[in-house]
C-alpha cells in the first residue's frame, strides 16, 4: 500500500465546525480534510477473495439470493450473511471491493462495481469466491466532488482524516462550506445513491439498485444514462449499448417487460421487447426530489423525499400512479410522509422505509385507500426487501428482519448491530 501526494488542490470542506472564540474580530474554523490511501490495480483486484467477517459499519444497497444476504459497505466491498435462518442470521464473510456502491446476482455471479469498474464474481462457495472477469472503466461517471482526481493507475482503498483548525474573520463563511488549498486532498465519491423476480434463479434487489437484472441481461443507470450489458456468457459481460435517458437519474426497477427507472424528477419506463436496446415508453414527471420507484401490473409507487443531495422543496410524500396505459401515466394518489426512502411490495402489503420514522406497512389491496397495517418506530429506515414472509430493512443502526406471514401480528426476528 502506498500514498501519492499530488500538487497542490482547492479543497472542498465536508465538515465545518464554527467555534465562538473571537478575539479582535478573529475566529476559529476547524475543517476535516481526508487523504486518498491507494493501492495498485493489480494488489486491488488480487485481494478480492473471501475474508473473515467483519462489522458492518455503513451499509448501502442490499440484494437478497436464495437464504444469502448481500449487503453494500459503502466503497469497502460487500457482506456475505447466511439468512437460512432468518431469526438468527449469520454475518459469514466480506468480499473486499473498494469503490463499491452496487451489486446484482444472478445464479452463482455476482456482478459489481469497483469505482469505474465491473467485476464479475464466483460466488458458487459464498465463503470462497473468485473474480472471473473486470471490465474496465466501464462507469466513467463514478467520479469525485469538487473536480478532486485520483491517479487512474492506482485504485483508492481508504481516506486518512485529518482536522484542521484555522483563523479566520468573524462573520466571515461562518457556517458555510470554504475552500482551502493543501497539499492533502478532501475528496467525497459520490454515492450513486427491484424486482418482482424469483429468488431462485436471480437475487432481489432493494429500490435504491442502480443495477437490474433480466434474463440474460444486466442493466445499470448513471446520473443520464442506461447501460445494457449481455450475460450470455456469464462469466464474461458484454458491454451492449449506452441510452441517453435524462439527468437526475437515481434508480433502476424491473418489473416483468418493462425497466422503471426513477429521477430527481419524474419515473421513466422502458420496454424490454428488445432486451439489447431498451425503448423509452412514457414517463411521469413530479416536483425535484430524490425518488426510487417499484411497480407491479397496475401501478408504480414512487417515494420523494428533500435531502441535501436532492434539494427537494416538496413535501415529502409517497405518489401511486396508475400505470395501466404504460405510455400515459397518470398520478392517482399522494400519501403525506415524514422523510420516505426505499420501499418493496408483496402481495397486498406495501413496505415503506420512513426515514427516522422507522418503517410503515400498508395494505395496498385498493392503491387509493392505502390502510396502515403497522408503524414500527425506533429506527432510521433506508432500504426494504419483502419477500415470502419476510422483510428485510437495512437501518442506520442494524440490519432488522420482520416476519409478516401473519399481517396481524408483524414481528421482529432478528437484528444485526451495526457499529459506528
Amino acid at each position: 500500500m502506498k500514498q501519492i501526494n499530488f500538487r497542490t488542490f482547492a479543497l472542498l470542506l465536508i465538515t465545518v465546525s464554527f467555534l465562538q472564540s473571537c478575539l479582535k474580530d478573529k475566529c476559529t474554523q476547524t475543517y476535516t480534510l481526508y487523504r486518498p490511501v491507494y493501492k495498485t490495480k493489480q494488489e486491488v483486484w488480487s485481494e478480492i477473495k473471501s475474508k473473515p467477517a467483519r462489522a458492518i459499519v455503513n451499509p448501502g444497497k442490499i440484494s437478497l439470493f436464495g437464504s444469502t444476504v448481500f449487503l453494500n459497505e459503502i466503497d469497502k466491498g460487500i457482506h456475505v450473511i447466511d439468512n437460512s435462518n432468518p431469526s438468527q442470521p449469520k454475518n459469514i464473510s466480506f468480499i473486499e471491493v473498494p469503490g463499491n456502491i452496487d451489486l446484482a446476482v444472478k445464479g452463482n455471479m455476482l456482478y459489481a462495481d469497483l469505482f469505474n469498474d465491473l467485476i464479475t464474481i464466483d460466488i458458487s462457495n459464498p465463503q470462497q469466491v473468485n473474480v472471473l472477469s473486470i471490465k474496465e472503466k466501464v462507469f466513467p461517471h463514478r467520479a469525485f466532488a469538487n473536480g478532486f482526481s485520483a491517479d487512474t493507475n492506482l485504485v483508492i482503498v481508504d481516506w486518512l482524516r485529518k482536522d484542521t483548525t484555522v483563523t479566520v474573520s468573524c462573520g466571515n463563511g461562518q457556517g458555510q462550506g470554504l475552500f482551502l488549498w493543501d497539499r492533502g486532498f478532501l475528496a467525497v465519491a459520490q454515492n450513486f445513491s427491484s424486482s418482482g423476480a424469483s429468488a431462485a434463479t436471480k437475487g432481489i434487489n432493494g429500490s435504491m439498485a442502480r443495477f437490474a437484472l433480466r434474463n440474460d441481461y444486466l442493466y445499470t443507470v448513471s446520473n443520464s444514462d442506461l447501460k445494457v450489458f449481455g450475460l450470455q456468457n456469464a462469466d464474461q459481460p458484454q458491454q451492449l449499448n449506452t441510452i441517453p435517458v435524462g439527468w437526475g437519474i437515481e434508480t433502476i426497477y424491473p418489473f416483468k417487460e418493462e425497466l422503471f427507472i426513477g429521477s430527481n424528477n419524474g419515473m421513466f419506463i422502458f420496454s424490454l421487447q428488445n432486451p439489447a436496446a431498451p425503448q423509452k415508453t412514457g414517463s411521469f414527471q413530479h416536483a425535484f426530489a430524490c425518488d426510487p420507484v417499484i411497480a407491479d401490473d397496475t401501478h408504480a409507487y414512487v417515494t420523494l423525499r428533500s435531502g441535501t443531495t436532492c434539494r427537494g422543496a416538496v413535501a415529502n410524500q409517497l405518489d401511486v400512479i396508475d400505470i395501466a396505459n404504460l405510455q400515459a401515466p397518470t398520478l392517482l394518489k399522494t400519501y403525506q410522509l415524514t422523510n420516505p426512502h426505499g420501499l418493496s411490495k408483496d402481495g397486498n402489503l406495501l413496505f415503506v422505509c420512513d426515514g427516522k420514522d422507522g418503517l410503515r406497512v400498508y395494505n395496498a389491496a385498493n392503491p387509493t385507500n392505502l390502510s396502515l397495517v403497522k408503524h414500527i418506530k425506533g429506527f432510521e429506515a433506508y432500504d426494504v426487501i419483502a419477500w415470502n414472509g419476510n422483510a428485510l430493512v437495512v437501518t442506520k443502526t442494524a440490519l432488522l428482519q420482520f416476519d409478516y406471514s401473519n399481517q396481524t401480528n408483524i414481528s421482529q426476528r432478528s437484528s444485526i448491530a451495526i457499529q459506528r
